[in-house]
């Protein structure tokens, strides 16, 4: 089974997970521009649960549609666990929905001029629970194509969300 096909029954089990949970998820996306929404949205059910997507792929798109302050970005960079925090967490504020996942990473070929390789990849969850606000990081480096690379976020971006919920199921 490929990545892709991974991918679209991790999807499936989010779907139907969030429903399950009575959760909606918005999603900020920057290197998968709209790759993981396309993966939810193709799944039946999804418009239960998915409220909707920012795709920011540019500093400006993050500035005007996340609302990300120009001199935080310039301070951490596009590609960092701190912007990826500040989308998810930015997004989730921006919607009414009650989980908002982001990611922001280097596809390649071309670096972005930083030190950080291509296939470097941050995702981040950030969720309500209680009048509360986590949110999480986690760091990825993945090889491949741009176009391999690109799947590996969304499917991250997917199994973290799916992580998410069951570990507050947990509690």
């Amino acid at each position: 089974m490929d990545i892709e096909e991974q991918a679209d029954i991790a999807a499936g089990r989010l779907v139907e997970k969030l429903a399950g949970g009575h959760c909606t998820l918005v999603l900020a996306e920057s290197c998968t521009a709209g790759l993981v929404s396309d993966l939810i949205a193709r799944v039946s059910g999804a418009s239960r649960v998915l409220w909707g997507s920012f795709v920011c792929y540019t500093s400006e798109a993050k500035k005007r549609m996340l609302q990300i302050d120009g001199a935080f970005l310039e301070k951490h960079g596009l590609v960092s666990a701190e912007t990826a925090g500040e989308m998810a967490l930015n997004a989730l504020n921006l919607s009414d929905a009650t989980i908002g996942a982001s990611v922001t990473g280097l596809a390649g070929p071309l670096g972005d001029g930083s030190d950080k390789p291509v296939g470097t990849v941050f995702v981040a969850i950030a969720r309500k629970c209680y009048n509360e606000v986590t949110v999480g990081v986690k760091p990825f480096f993945f090889q491949g194509t741009r176009a391999e690379i690109r799947i590996q976020a969304a499917k991250a971006v997917i199994d973290e969300t799916l992580k998410e919920l069951e570990m507050r199921n947990e509690e």
